[in-house]
């Protein structure tokens, strides 16, 4: 295996159908213990390639982040941080707790060739996770200090087609909600409400609710992610660009078409705000009287209508992100991209955008993952030249770029402040406001020894000095192919792989 080329993407599907097929067989023949402890994923080098190093830079915290209101809780929603893929509902992808300090961190994973994107915890600190492979996601339930797997629960079958390393619907976006339970859109046009029942040694899943949304959209349509309004009412929003809301007790879906695709997931504010980005256009829904989703705002960006490598169709690749009380950002899809952000109130007198500002470079910006905000700062990464694992596959990366960019005191524009020459091909990155620490998971080339080797990077967040990197594994197994990162308790922190799932945490 290590010495394949990944020349041609049918040449990785195969390797790892193959791959999965095997560790399916290992799986149901485990099937029958309640609590299985977790085989790490392979580590793989070229044949003669020396081993890199386990650590780099120097570790320890950098300066607090102080000042940082966080987002409201959501009445919905499990707690800040623990509840959806972007931390809360805000999609803020930033913590108040700490992440790895990169003193004496060390590493465990568990092997199944699921990408567990989204990552969330219960009350009692397990990790819940829809864990998506090449047949169909799973919905997993993991001890979250050993990774013993508790409970798993297969979901609806991908349709045919489509290209299984950048789609994200049918259970990638889910959230965990204010009673544990996880809400997961399906592949066949359900949404699931699924509790966990049982002991902590002899755990399982149970759908308590199944809302079938068939006659709401088209049947080839797909949803692609679902989250509640500040009523709980639940919102969902198709790939084809349907956005419905569906009443909890009656089971009602009312929806609107907008014409364009929805490629990411939205986010919802206390106000009753949507935020919903397609291809085209920011959108700004609120519930009408009867609770039908209704357009308040929209809003055009500068749109080269390419389709960059590392996004996953030619519009924004950002789930809107909220900042503070009035402001919403993105990214658009001009040569070179912007950051952009508006003011997100109902009404206003004058104009809606607040600040432009281009990052990376002409020809080779692009980014498929939310901004970090954390006051009037933002950072953004660059994913251009993402295709898929070959593209980061036998030493080749994608073009680097962290850059961080913030909003004028005055709040009248916005500056760059600092970029970093770090590459982090597809990651969600996250920030600890104590740690101080941006977290990405980054690969540099090595056209030497065609290595493939994935590491935690900390970066400064106010200098944007990379402080330090710890090595998470070497070869395919360990491309985390838009996965996100998420901080944890006790400096401990997660990231989804085409093998499994990662888990870094300082060791005691």
């Amino acid at each position: 295996m290590d010495s394949w080329r990944l020349d041609r993407g049918w040449s990785l599907r195969g390797l790892l159908i193959a791959a999965a097929l095997v560790t399916g067989l290992f799986l149901a023949a485990v099937a029958i213990a309640a609590r299985v402890p977790p085989t790490p994923i392979p580590d793989s080098l070229p044949p003669g390639a020396p081993a890199p190093p386990s650590f780099i830079g120097t570790p320890g915290r950098s300066q607090p982040i102080v000042g940082v209101k966080m987002p409201p809780s959501h009445p919905f929603m499990a707690r800040n941080g623990r509840s959806n893929i972007h931390n809360d509902a805000y999609m803020t992808d930033a913590y108040r707790q700490r992440g790895p300090s990169g003193i004496n961190t060390g590493k465990l994973s568990t092997y199944f060739l699921n990408d567990c994107a989204s990552v969330t915890f219960d009350r009692k600190r397990r990790v819940v996770s829809v864990c998506v492979g090449l047949d169909r996601p799973t919905l997993r339930l993991f001890d979250r200090k050993t990774l013993d797997r508790l409970a798993a629960m297969p979901l609806p079958p991908r349709p045919p087609g489509g290209d299984p390393f950048t789609e994200f619907s049918g259970g990638g976006y889910f959230y965990l909600d204010n009673r544990d339970r996880a809400v997961i859109p399906t592949n066949d046009h359900h949404i699931y409400v699924v509790a966990t029942q049982g002991t902590a040694d002899n755990a399982s899943f149970v759908i308590e609710r199944d809302y079938d949304l068939t006659s709401a959209m088209a049947s080839d349509d797909k949803i692609m992610s679902a989250l509640p309004d500040w009523s709980g009412r639940v919102w969902f929003a198709t790939v084809a660009g349907v956005v419905g809301t569906l009443d909890r007790t009656s089971g009602e879906a009312q929806t609107t078409s907008l014409g364009e695709q929805i490629t990411n997931s939205f986010a919802v504010d206390e106000t009753g705000g949507v935020y919903i980005v397609s291809d085209r256009a920011l959108y700004r829904f609120d519930a009408n009287s009867s609770g039908a989703p209704e357009q308040t705002w929209r809003e055009v960006y500068d749109n080269s209508l390419i389709h960059k490598p590392g996004q996953v169709d030619d519009g924004s690749g950002t789930t809107p992100t909220l900042i503070g009380s009035e402001l919403v950002a993105i990214t658009d899809n001009a040569d070179p991209m912007n950051v952009v952000v508006y003011k997100r109130a109902k009404s206003l007198a004058g104009a809606r955008e607040v600040c432009k500002q281009p990052v990376f470079s002409a020809g080779a910006s692009a980014t498929d993952n939310s901004l970090i905000a954390a006051g009037r700062s933002i950072i953004v990464e660059n994913n251009y030249g993402y295709e898929g694992p070959a593209s980061t596959s036998n030493g080749l990366t994608t073009t680097p770029g962290v850059e961080r960019v913030d909003l004028d005191a005055d709040g009248d524009g916005c500056s760059l402040v600092w970029h970093s020459n770090e590459t982090s091909p597809t990651v969600v990155p996250k920030l600890s406001l104590s740690s101080g620490l941006i977290y990405l998971y980054t690969k540099d080339a090595d056209p030497e020894y065609n290595r493939d080797s994935w590491y935690l990077t900390a970066v400064d967040f106010h200098t944007g000095a990379t402080r330090w990197k710890q090595l998470a594994g070497n070869g395919l197994f360990y491309n985390n192919n838009y996965a996100p990162i998420t901080i944890g308790r006790n400096r401990s922190l997660y990231v989804g792989t085409l093998g499994g799932l990662v888990q870094l945490r300082d060791r005691p």
